[in-house]
């Protein structure tokens, strides 16, 4: 059985719903970052960037969310581009554009715009800015798509509906939808997949630290200790 490290984040909730799609069977491990549980010995071992997720398949351990998507969808042979050097050219750019582009600026859009103490308007400007348009570029992808490769349904779509249900977080725009119609319709029919409600379930198996206070900022940004 896999074991899946998760916490309630977009790059975990991602590889949720693959594993949901699947129908692979595994035991989800949770890592409240809040605690400080990504420093444990134990898991430290597992995955050396100390971030969740990571899986152990076996005697395979992978960790990097977009990593455990192919490693997960090639073991399998589904949720894949077809298998020409054209369609996987073009299902590694996605892939990688997620992983470059819509996470780290989504994610540090959301650090600045909600944590970071002041003064930050020069990095939020900086990040808000990338974040959206990044969400753009896939907006556009999607008017001319339905899914991000096409027809098809892949783990490219999956990759991108983790971070789509924080758009609106990350933008602190509540209107956001309005610019990115596209991006909503995915989201709102990946949502409605049973794999999905499954996936998105996996809150109610275990109990995350929800206060940020002085231990939790600490834990999540260890540089402030750093520079404290």
């Amino acid at each position: 059985m896999i074991k899946f490290y998760y916490s309630l984040a977009p790059n975990p909730m991602k590889v949720a719903l693959l594993l949901e799609e699947l129908a692979l069977p595994y035991e989800a491990i949770p890592v409240d970052t809040r605690k400080g549980d990504q420093f444990a010995p134990d898991y430290a071992a597992l995955n050396h960037n100390n971030k969740v997720p990571c899986i152990v398949d076996g005697e395979a351990v992978v960790f990097d969310s977009n990593a455990i998507l192919l490693y997960l969808a090639e073991k399998t042979g589904k949720f894949l581009a077809a298998d020409t050097p054209a369609a996987r050219g073009e299902m590694l750019s996605w892939l990688m554009f997620v992983a470059t582009g819509i996470g780290p600026y989504s994610g540090q859009a959301v650090h600045f715009r909600h944590f970071a103490p002041e003064p930050k308007d020069y990095a939020l400007t900086r990040y808000a800015f990338e974040a959206e348009r990044h969400w753009g570029i896939i907006n556009e992808r999607l008017a001319k798509h339905h899914y991000m490769l096409g027809d098809d349904y892949t783990i490219v779509d999956m990759d991108v509906w983790g971070w789509a249900r924080m758009v609106p977080f990350v933008t602190g725009d509540d209107n956001i939808w309005s610019k990115l119609p596209h991006v909503k319709r995915l989201l709102d029919e990946v949502s409605a997949r049973p794999a999905a409600m499954r996936a998105t379930a996996i809150k109610d198996r275990h109990t995350f630290k929800t206060e940020m206070d002085e231990a939790a900022r600490q834990n999540m940004f260890r540089h402030l200790a750093k520079a404290g």
